[in-house]
């Protein structure tokens, strides 16, 4: 097919789904896999959480907590890829819950996994910049050891880190689109200066027996050795995580019903085979006090310290903060992308403002902005301690996960008439579904309790509290009297053959076909 008809039959299948071409399908299928490996973010991710599975686990928990934690996330990307190939659209996750889920309740679950999605996406805005704030205060650390970054001092880079990645985000999406290409080149080099490198460059008494990197097991929260084990998982989970990224810049996407789902598995396949390498790598070369690397303010940074010297750690570190730096951009792309959405279908506050698009930059710089106030005021847990900043690493994964279980649990509880789009697992599709979202919902229960068991207000786990109470807040806002969403908010909005009111037509109500493959939902649309 030429480029012209392959924009014609997305433009076309984005009209089925009940909505008109807004954006610039810029986004190659490249570009499309790019933005979710750069989210990954391999060697910068594993260095933010490696605090998780040291002291849970040690090497056992990193090498193999990785492999088990990957074949489970694969499973939960092949089943939202099939979701994403029927119905590419950037609201994804909310659009299909309503599209699948039954009349009775579909407006309520859709709200509930909009609202889970926002928070989630935004959280991991939010971690990912807090942990490149980290990094840039380990770097100066590294070439200056009497420093040490305060709270507020790192909450102060934390704060530049994100409105740097919102200038950026307003930009067109031209420059957006290519700059992935960076990204990826960027993250595969990462990814072999540690599998190859590190190893070659580690001294002898930092270089570990096979029997300590596969087989050692460090115990230190005080948590039973299996359920610590279990704790080491948000490493893997919280690396392998917001792939549904590229779901979310469907619209901006070229042949989105089969680029997006393939962008979705390639990357976290990919993903799980080079992390397993760089633990394995770091695993062998990271010496046996594993203390003294708990204790540092950066663990990885301390490990390539020990391997590199002061002058190398310094450059090989720079790359590492610039490839944190780079998955924060794609986040807030990604979070803004979603918020967008959501708020074109009414459901936000401050829908009307949200929902523009630059004439300038043909961008929703006001949903970019958006998303990094939130992320600011979610940084403001920093100055609390470290244990309620760490809640926004666990609400990244728990909100996301607990977005991305309920579209895919809809499909198979109840009735409806999906048919799959170009990339789908026929008979496999029932059985990956369960293994996915069995597992997650396992996992978010174990995210919500503490590091340790002697729990007190310094180290409680802040992420049930803080999930909590955005889900508590959306569903008061849901259940409001008169102005409660409950009164108003019907799902997906259609804007086929709409302009906006500024070009002088108006939103008047309308009845439209909302497909998800070949689901036909008939809905009335309201003026926003």
């Amino acid at each position: 097919m030429t480029k012209e008809a392959i924009e014609r039959a997305d433009e076309q299948l984005l009209a089925e789904l009940g909505y008109k071409q807004e954006f610039k399908r810029a986004f190659t299928p490249l570009e499309v896999f790019g933005i979710a490996f750069s989210i990954i973010g391999l060697l910068p991710s594993i260095a933010s959480v490696l605090l998780y599975s040291l002291p849970n686990g040690g090497p056992s928990a990193m090498v193999w907590g990785w492999a088990v934690a990957s074949f489970f996330i694969l499973c939960f990307g092949m089943s939202m890829a099939e979701l994403a190939s029927a119905a590419p659209t950037s609201g994804g996750l909310y659009f299909w819950t309503h599209s699948l889920s039954s009349p009775r309740c579909r407006n309520l679950l859709s709200w509930i996994v909009g609202y889970a999605n926002t928070i989630g996406s935004i959280a991991s805005v939010a971690s990912i910049d807090w942990g490149c704030a980290v990094q840039v205060a380990a770097a100066i650390n590294i070439g200056n050891q009497s420093f040490v970054a305060t709270q507020a001092q790192t909450f102060g880079i934390y704060v530049a880190i994100i409105f740097s990645h919102a200038a950026i985000c307003s930009l067109g999406t031209n420059v957006l689109a290519r700059l992935q290409n960076l990204y990826i080149v960027l993250n595969f080099c990462l990814c072999f200066i540690v599998i190859i490198g590190l190893p070659a460059a580690t001294p002898k008494e930092y270089m570990n027996s096979a029997s300590f990197a596969l087989g050692n097991f460090s115990n230190v929260n005080g948590w039973p050795s299996g359920y610590a084990f279990i704790l080491s998982l948000l490493s893997p989970l919280w690396t392998i995580c917001s792939f549904d990224s590229s779901v979310h810049i469907s619209e901006e996407a070229s042949n989105a019903a089969t680029a997006v789902p393939w962008a979705i598995v390639s990357a976290i396949g990919i993903a799980g085979i080079l992390g397993w390498a760089i633990n394995v790598a770091l695993a062998f070369c990271m010496g046996t006090d594993l203390t003294s690397l708990i204790d540092s303010p950066q663990p990885m940074a301390q490990i390539f310290l020990n391997s590199f010297g002061q002058t190398r750690t310094l450059v090989v570190w720079s790359f590492v903060v610039l490839g944190q730096y780079m998955m924060g951009s794609s986040m807030v792309l990604a979070a803004s992308r979603q918020s967008f959405a959501f708020a074109r279908d009414g459901a936000l506050p401050f829908s009307s403002i949200l929902y523009r698009m630059n004439r300038f930059t043909g961008t929703p710089v006001n949903t970019v902005w958006f998303v990094a106030a939130i992320a600011t005021l979610l940084g403001l847990l920093s100055l609390a301690g470290a244990q309620a900043i760490n809640a926004v690493f666990a609400l990244s994964v728990t909100g996301l996960y607990v977005a991305y279980s309920i579209p895919i649990a809809a499909r198979f509880i109840f009735t409806n008439n999906f048919k799959p789009g170009p990339f789908n697992l026929g008979i496999f599709s029932l059985p990956v579904a369960v293994i996915a979202v069995s597992f997650m919902t396992f996992m978010d229960v174990v995210f919500f309790f503490p590091t340790t068991p002697e729990t007190n207000t310094p180290n409680m786990n802040y992420t049930v509290v803080v999930l909590g109470g955005v889900l508590v807040l959306s569903l008061v806002w849901y259940y409001f009297p008169v102005y409660g969403g409950v009164h108003w908010f019907t799902g997906p909005v259609s804007n086929v053959g709409k302009v906006d009111a500024a070009e002088g037509v108006s939103r008047d109500s309308a009845s439209v076909d909302i497909k998800v493959g070949a689901v036909v939902v008939e809905k009335d649309v309201e003026a926003l």
